[in-house]
């Protein structure tokens, strides 16, 4: 039993330091309380099964990619989209809208999720399975801006020049104080977009929300309610996946 909590011990400790990927025996062995010898072979037998792995230039420990086989496996058996459908169908038939669901995958988005609403006689289109850049669209702006800043900056060298980079910060800074990204006439003219983050109960980007909506509709307080509803249902799916909050 007691191998097992000092196992469990060091996979919370690489778990909790979202913002370092990675750690070193003796990093490891503070966090932990344990002589470096001790680590060393504790590591060694996690090592062995794939709960950790090493990087070979800095010698410093990361998950295993177990963790993510594991992942995916849970994932599909708790049905992730059937457990938050309802939510996205409950924001569909209050706005009358397009309703996306997208999640991150490196430098782009993939939707996985879309619900149109019957009663919109012009509908912003875009295909279940459609890859997006991450700097482009309000999804992604939203997910960009609660990611560590190690992740957001990755993203952001590898997509825009130098020159544009500062400009999208400040986007992505304003996104996160107002809580909603925002995009207009990005993808296609005369359309708009906005979105909310949700986020897991490690508090990490695992996806985004989004109302897709033609820009000539936007009359009177139109888009407060959008956002307003938007918002709303991106903190209910946030606590369904287990979320509770800085």
């Amino acid at each position: 039993m007691q191998s097992i909590d000092r196992a469990m011990n060091v996979i919370n400790v690489l778990v909790s330091n979202s913002s370092v990927n990675w750690l070193s025996i003796t990093d490891l062995s503070q966090e932990c309380d344990l002589p470096v010898s001790s680590m060393h072979r504790l590591l060694k037998a996690m090592s062995k099964h794939g709960l950790i792995q090493q990087d070979e230039q800095s010698k410093h420990y990361g998950l295993g990619n177990i963790w993510l086989e594991y992942g995916l496996r849970m994932y599909d058996k708790m049905d992730y989209i059937s457990q938050i459908r309802p939510e996205l169908e409950r924001l569909m038939n209050k706005v009358e809208e397009s309703v996306y669901l997208s999640q991150p995958m490196e430098m782009e988005s993939l939707i996985i999720e879309r619900i149109d609403s019957e009663k919109s006689q012009i509908r912003v289109y875009d295909q279940l399975g459609s890859r997006i850049p991450m700097h482009i669209g309000a999804a992604n702006k939203a997910m960009l801006a609660y990611m560590p800043y190690s992740q957001a900056n990755e993203i952001m060298e590898s997509l825009l020049p130098v020159q544009e980079r500062a400009a999208f910060w400040n986007i992505l800074k304003e996104t996160k104080r107002l809580g909603y990204g925002i995009s207009h006439n990005e993808r296609t003219e005369g359309t708009s977009s906005v979105a909310v983050p949700i986020l897991n109960h490690f508090g990490e980007v695992h996806g985004g929300v989004s109302i897709g909506f033609v820009s000539f509709n936007l009359k009177g307080d139109r888009l407060d309610f959008l956002i307003q509803n938007v918002m709303e249902a991106g903190k209910r799916i946030s606590s369904i996946l287990g979320y509770r909050g800085p």
